[in-house]
């Protein structure tokens, strides 16, 4: 072993990293350790603000796991997000023929030219109820990752 100072992540690092986030019960939501690793710079909204706080500070070839509890990762659910959307606003924001499963994601057009997504709940004949938190919105994670490399 040198007694070199090991290079640790900063927050403009550039880094070589496999990362995977899962359910606290293991189901995986995204991995890269099966493929091949993900370089990425830190700030550049390549990773979620909270995971990116997460490897402030870790030493190249570290390995661990995270815990993060929902107001640590997506956040709470915000029942102001959960909003009925008209028969006709939907038939507007979508694909010609679309059909609609509950569960499904749908992307809306947003003010300003931006998309945003929701998930159909349920719908009827006059309009249609969507949950537009993010899907892990109240969920804990585990966060994983292992950094291979700091540029």
């Amino acid at each position: 072993m040198s007694n070199l100072p090991h290079s640790v992540v900063t927050e403009a690092a550039y880094l070589t990293l496999h990362y995977r986030l899962a359910s606290l019960d293991d189901h995986d939501i995204v991995t890269t350790f099966q493929e091949n690793p993900a370089t990425l710079q830190l700030g550049m909204g390549q990773l979620a603000p909270f995971l990116e706080a997460c490897l402030m500070g870790l030493p190249e070839g570290a390995h661990q796991t995270f815990e993060l509890p929902p107001e640590k990762a997506f956040g709470l659910r915000n029942p102001e997000l959960i909003q009925r959307v008209s028969r006709a606003t939907l038939a507007q924001n979508s694909q010609m023929g679309e059909d609609y499963a509950i569960g499904a994601l749908v992307e809306f057009a947003a003010p300003g030219g931006g998309r945003f997504a929701g998930v159909l709940r349920e719908m009827n004949a006059d309009d249609a109820l969507f949950d537009f938190n993010h899907p892990l919105a109240g969920r804990p994670v585990k966060f994983e990752v292992k950094i291979i490399g700091i540029l």
